[in-house]
């Protein structure tokens, strides 16, 4: 079973990452921040891990740590999950639309961590979220989960929509990259024989 649990306690935040990547979809995610766990929910939605998140964090603060820390924990619970990666496809990619807003996301599984984000979200809040965290959360996610990550946003006007496009695009591109491939099950996805 392709699963983890991970534990991360720090004087900022107290967090638990549940993921299971041979879920459906199913989430449970509370962090005390609204719209971060709405795309939480789209993350595990549409890329079918199974996904538990609890944060206790500095919100009093803002909301940097809670996010960040989670990008960290949720990359590490990843990198646990997918263990040495044999039989997985490896790369994925996703062109997604949403209304107004379209954002290309494409993956490798490589672990050499690396974020490319060509994305602008033209307002500085979306509702009382700091615009600027959705950068942060995929920083962490691709440094800790050992993906090299692309994210371009080609149109869009509104910040949640662009934001959420581009949460789908990644979820969507980590589903097909985390598939077991059936013509290789049994193999590593690189000529090195390991990743």
């Amino acid at each position: 079973m392709r699963s983890a649990t991970v534990t991360r306690n720090t004087a900022e935040t107290k967090i638990t990452v549940e993921v299971n990547l041979d879920g459906t979809g199913q989430y449970d995610n509370q962090t005390g921040v609204g719209f971060f766990d709405h795309m939480l929910d789209q993350l595990a939605r549409h890329s079918l891990i199974d996904m538990k998140v609890r944060c206790d964090g500095d919100l009093h603060i803002d909301d940097h740590h809670t996010v960040e820390d989670v990008g960290i924990a949720l990359g590490q619970a990843l990198t646990q999950a997918v263990g040495d990666k044999r039989g997985i496809v490896r790369y994925g990619a996703c062109l997604l639309p949403m209304d107004d807003a379209l954002v290309r996301a494409a993956l490798d599984l490589s672990a050499r961590p690396f974020l490319v984000w060509n994305v602008d979200l033209p307002s500085a809040k979306i509702g009382t979220f700091d615009t600027e965290l959705v950068r942060e959360f995929f920083q962490a996610l691709s440094t800790h989960g050992g993906i090299t990550l692309h994210v371009d946003m080609l149109h869009g006007v509104n910040s949640h929509h662009i934001a959420e496009a581009a949460f789908k695009a990644v979820a969507r591109s980590l589903r097909d990259a985390l598939e077991v491939d059936p013509r290789k099950a049994d193999a590593i996805p690189s000529t090195k024989g390991a990743l």
